[in-house]
C-alpha cells in the first residue's frame, strides 16, 4: 500500500469484529491503533500535513469529516485524528479518543485574533477558554473552567519560543458559529445586535482569539482525565471578512515538539493518570 494510502472499507465503523475488538462508532478505530498522544486539527488537510511532517507515518481510517494515522516522530509514537469544524465534532473526538485509551491531546488550529497585537501568522495558544459554545455547557455548568494542562501549555509555549515563532499566550473565546458569533453577517447582511456587539465586548474581556472547538475539548478532556492543549494559526481577513489561511507548518511544528517533550518526560512530572469512566453519585438512603 503506498505511504499514507487509505485502508478499504473494512477499516470503517460497522464492520463485525470479534467480541471485545469494536471500533468506535464514527473513528474507525480500535484500542491499541492510536498512541497516548494525538493532534487533533479541525481540517482532513491539516491531518495529512502532519502525517508528512513525521519521522514516518500510515493512514489508519477515514470516514466523514474524519481522518486518522499514526507515526513516528522524534523518537516517540504520535497520532492525529481531524475533527471537523465545532462543538458537536470536537465532543465526538473527544469521547472517542477516551474510548481507545488516549490520554493526550492538542488541538491544531486556525482562528481569528482578537488582541490587536496578534498579527496573521502568529500562533495562538490558549491557556484556558471562554464557553461560548453551547456544546461544552452539556457536560458541566458554565462555573467550570475551560483550562489547558498546565505541564502541556508551558510545553507548547517553550516549543514556539524554542522554534522563534511569533506567538501569544491568554484566553480564547469559543463560539458556536462561524458567521453570527464571529461578527459575520449572515445570508442578506443578517446580523441581530448581540452579535454584532460580540467582537467589541471580547476586547473589553481581554480575549486573544476566537475559535469554535477549543472550550469543548479542554472542558471535556478535564473530565475524562486527559491532558489537553491547543494552538491556533492567526488567520487574516479579506475585505469582504473571510479569513485568509495562513501557512499551518510552524504550529504543526510547535504541536508535534511539545508533545514529544511531554511523551518523554519521566514519571516526576505528574503525568495524569489513564482516563477513566465518569462516576454517577449514588444517593444516599
Amino acid at each position: 500500500m503506498p505511504p499514507n494510502a487509505l485502508p478499504g472499507d473494512e477499516r470503517m465503523p460497522g464492520r463485525r469484529l470479534p467480541r471485545g475488538e469494536e471500533r468506535v462508532y464514527h473513528l474507525g478505530l480500535r484500542p491499541g491503533e492510536l498512541p497516548d498522544s494525538v493532534l487533533v486539527p479541525g481540517d482532513p488537510a491539516r491531518a495529512r500535513r502532519i502525517a508528512e511532517s513525521w519521522d514516518r507515518s500510515e493512514a489508519l481510517a477515514q470516514n466523514r469529516e474524519f481522518l486518522s494515522f499514526r507515526g513516528r516522530y522524534g523518537g516517540v509514537d504520535l497520532g492525529v485524528v481531524s475533527s471537523g469544524i465545532g462543538g458537536p465534532a470536537m465532543a465526538i473526538v473527544v469521547e472517542e479518543l477516551a474510548r481507545l485509551g488516549v490520554r493526550r491531546i492538542v488541538r491544531v488550529g486556525s482562528c481569528g485574533a482578537i488582541d490587536p497585537r496578534l498579527r496573521t501568522g502568529d500562533l495562538a495558544i490558549s491557556l484556558a477558554a471562554a464557553r461560548f459554545d453551547p456544546t461544552s455547557r452539556l457536560y458541566a455548568p458554565l462555573e467550570y473552567p475551560a483550562v489547558a494542562e498546565p505541564a502541556l501549555l508551558r510545553a507548547l509555549a517553550s516549543a514556539a519560543a524554542a522554534g522563534r515563532f511569533r506567538y501569544r499566550v491568554g484566553i480564547t473565546a469559543t463560539v458556536g458559529s462561524f458567521y453570527l458569533d464571529q461578527g459575520r453577517s449572515g445570508f442578506g447582511g443578517f446580523l441581530p445586535e448581540e452579535a454584532r456587539r460580540m467582537p467589541a465586548l471580547l476586547r473589553k474581556l481581554g480575549i486573544l482569539n476566537i475559535e469554535m472547538e477549543c472550550a469543548t475539548l479542554l472542558t471535556i478532556a478535564a473530565i475524562y482525565g486527559i491532558e489537553a492543549g491547543a494552538l491556533c494559526t492567526v488567520y487574516g481577513d479579506r475585505e469582504d471578512g473571510r479569513p485568509v489561511p495562513e501557512d499551518p507548518s510552524p504550529a504543526i511544528r510547535v504541536a508535534n515538539e511539545a508533545l514529544r517533550h511531554r511523551a518523554t518526560e519521566g514519571p516526576s512530572a505528574g503525568r495524569r493518570p489513564a482516563p477513566t469512566r465518569p462516576r454517577t453519585a449514588r444517593r444516599g438512603g
